[in-house]
């Protein structure tokens, strides 16, 4: 006779922001649910998956050329920030001053 085997759980990582953070603790404490990994499962399991819209932003990736030193100061900035290079990257072209501007020396 075979005999039933428990579906094994596996450890995943995610990175959320605080405030949802919260809101899984707040459902914990208003469920009586034990863990933050019960307030997960019960989440998906309750998700609608087909009437979700993913909002993306298109994209288009590129090619630059930096010097060593300006390459290393991102990376640097990056692991500092504990962010990666292309949000750095993304921020210094939003911060980029309007044409006509001078630069800072």
């Amino acid at each position: 006779m075979a005999s039933k085997k428990t579906a094994v759980a596996n450890p995943v990582t995610f990175e959320l922001p605080l405030t949802l953070i919260d809101k899984i603790e707040q459902a914990r404490a208003k469920r009586g649910l034990k863990s933050v990994s019960e307030v997960i499962r019960v989440a998906l399991e309750q998700f609608n998956y087909a009437a979700y819209q993913v909002a993306r932003v298109e994209q288009r990736q590129i090619s630059v050329r930096l010097p060593d030193v300006l390459k290393k100061n991102l990376q640097r900035q990056a692991r500092l920030k504990r962010t990666s290079a292309g949000e750095l990257l993304r921020a210094a072209i939003d911060h980029l001053p309007a044409a006509g501007a001078k630069k800072k020396r």
